[in-house]
């Protein structure tokens, strides 16, 4: 008799109630159109960025500044009545920028033909001390 009130009360436990559709999912269209569009926000900035300076760490600034910006300023309409304010949005937003500016990080690497700005390498990659002429390689 109580193999089977154990059996009842587990099954029970195990029905969970139908949960109703959430309304604002993780992996929804908007969160899609979220990460797309502080991507390309990002990109672009560090593009622009790029044309008026050399220094990577200001266009780095710049790309998450403006992307970041424009998914606060989203969410912000949003909140006045406008839409849905989300802070699953701001996550796809961040992702999006962050995503983005590494891209534009990445494209730069590859395309400029010159070396990370780095003053000092960590031991064990010293392969990466002979892109910087600035670093010395010490004798071995």
């Amino acid at each position: 008799m109580s193999h089977r009130l154990a059996a009842a009360a587990l099954m029970l436990a195990l029905a969970a109630p139908a949960r109703a559709a959430d309304r604002d999912p993780w992996l929804g269209r908007d969160k899609a159109l979220h990460f797309t569009a502080c991507f390309t926000i990002a990109g672009l900035g560090y593009l622009v960025a790029s044309l008026a300076t050399e220094r990577r760490p200001v266009r780095i600034a710049t790309a998450l500044g403006l992307s970041l910006a424009a998914g606060l300023a989203k969410e912000g309409w949003d909140a006045l009545g406008h839409g849905d304010a989300s802070v699953r949005d701001l996550t796809w937003d961040a992702a999006g920028a962050v995503m983005g500016t590494a891209a534009g990080v990445g494209l730069d690497l590859l395309l400029s033909n010159r070396a990370p700005d780095i003053a000092w390498t960590p031991p064990g990659m010293m392969g990466w001390a002979r892109l910087d002429p600035r670093v010395p390689v010490p004798a071995r």
